[in-house]
């Protein structure tokens, strides 16, 4: 199977949906069903026209998807027309779906991902994203993980870190602005951590509430992006900041750390700083170790180089660096930044460029481009 002509067909078979009238949302879901499907049929059979096969392939799963929402949605309609039998409380059973549809018969990785896409809300480039992988690869993993749970029963809930793990990431896109999802987030785990006397819930809430409590310093009246040491404190929110740091507290106190616990307590030291300037870079790069210690993650490995240059200086932080894969998201613009600091701004400058174009968002490109702007204008 061709990957590189998959995606090369990719835009244009998406590009001829939307002219059918699909809206992007849906028809996107229709194409990576379809390159799902010529992954699994291709290698036997390759057709003749490939984006055709494409395209037809698409608008048929475009089409039945629509058809079961009208059905679903008619559906619907006859039940909210019929008169309620009595009284009834209005239950919430969003967080019970989220442990079914972490099911046992599932990978940890592959239930998170079923469940961000099939509960969450995210899209498939989304939770490719946040994994780390191509997004064809992810659309054949969510493929598999359906066809895994087609046949079972939902009777048997998930465990509890497979549900934070799904909650953190949907946190992290809503935080991110792509879509709105980080108040629901905090919602359902605040309901979590009412219902399971668990560290590592009270960790996640404590990590989110304490991010959570600075979005609103976190993009100008534009809606440029605002780097935290920039970012104006006094927009901070100091209840939902004390409100985290009292709920890590007793987590922390409890000694059973995990990685949430010891991501909330980075959190929680930015929170802390009266400025910038004041952050207590040392204990930062501490938890950095713990928490590199508990998930091997590149990503705790690259944030804490940062850290490592905040507190030992520029060059510490380049030899950090200088160990991690520099096709890690975001590797680019952290070397740009340390060699600002260091004083080389010609090479930060051509990096802060090069980090724009690999940016995946748009907010994100323009401050870095900006970056690289500024410096250049500084050089001459």
């Amino acid at each position: 199977m061709d990957e590189l002509l998959l995606r090369s067909l990719t835009p244009g078979v998406l590009a001829v949906l939307v002219r059918r009238g699909a809206d992007f949302a849906a028809a996107e879901d229709a194409v990576q069903d379809a390159l799902v499907e010529a992954v699994r049929v291709w290698p036997g059979d390759t057709p003749r026209d490939p984006k055709g096969w494409l395209v037809t392939v698409a608008w048929r799963r475009f089409l039945d998807a629509t058809r079961a929402d009208t059905s679903r949605r008619r559906r619907e309609d006859r039940l909210d027309e019929e008169p309620a039998p009595g009284p009834a409380p209005a239950v919430d059973d969003t967080l019970q779906l989220y442990f079914l549809c972490a099911h046992p018969s599932l990978t940890p990785s592959s239930a998170v991902a079923l469940t961000l896409r099939a509960v969450g809300g995210l899209t498939t480039r989304q939770i490719a994203r946040a994994y780390l992988v191509p997004e064809a690869t992810m659309a054949q993993r969510i493929s598999r993980a359906k066809r895994t749970v087609s046949g079972v029963r939902f009777d048997r809930p998930g465990d509890v870190s497979t549900v934070l793990r799904v909650l953190y990431l949907v946190f992290n896109e809503g935080y991110s602005g792509d879509v709105d999802l980080a108040a629901e987030a905090i919602r359902l785990t605040r309901q979590l951590a009412a219902a399971i006397d668990h560290p590592e819930v009270a960790g996640l809430l404590a990590l989110m509430l304490l991010h959570h409590a600075r979005r609103a310093s976190r993009t100008g009246p534009d809606g440029s992006l605002v780097p935290l040491a920039e970012q104006d404190r006094g927009r901070w929110d100091t209840g939902m900041i004390a409100e985290g740091v009292g709920i890590l507290q007793a987590a922390l106190a409890r000694d059973r750390l995990g990685e949430f616990q010891a991501q909330a307590a980075v959190a929680a030291l930015h929170a802390d700083a009266p400025t910038a300037e004041e952050t207590d870079w040392v204990q930062i790069v501490e938890w950095y170790d713990e928490l590199a210690g508990l998930t091997d993650s590149p990503v705790v490995r690259l944030n804490r180089a940062v850290a490592v240059g905040e507190a030992d200086g520029p060059r510490a932080g380049l030899a950090e660096l200088a160990a991690l894969s520099d096709s890690l998201p975001r590797y680019t613009a952290v070397a740009a930044y340390l060699h600002e600091r260091d004083g080389d701004l010609a090479t930060a400058a051509r990096l802060y460029a090069e980090a724009a174009h690999k940016a995946p968002t748009l907010a994100e490109r323009d401050h870095l481009t900006r970056q690289a702007a500024r410096l250049n204008a500084e050089r001459r």
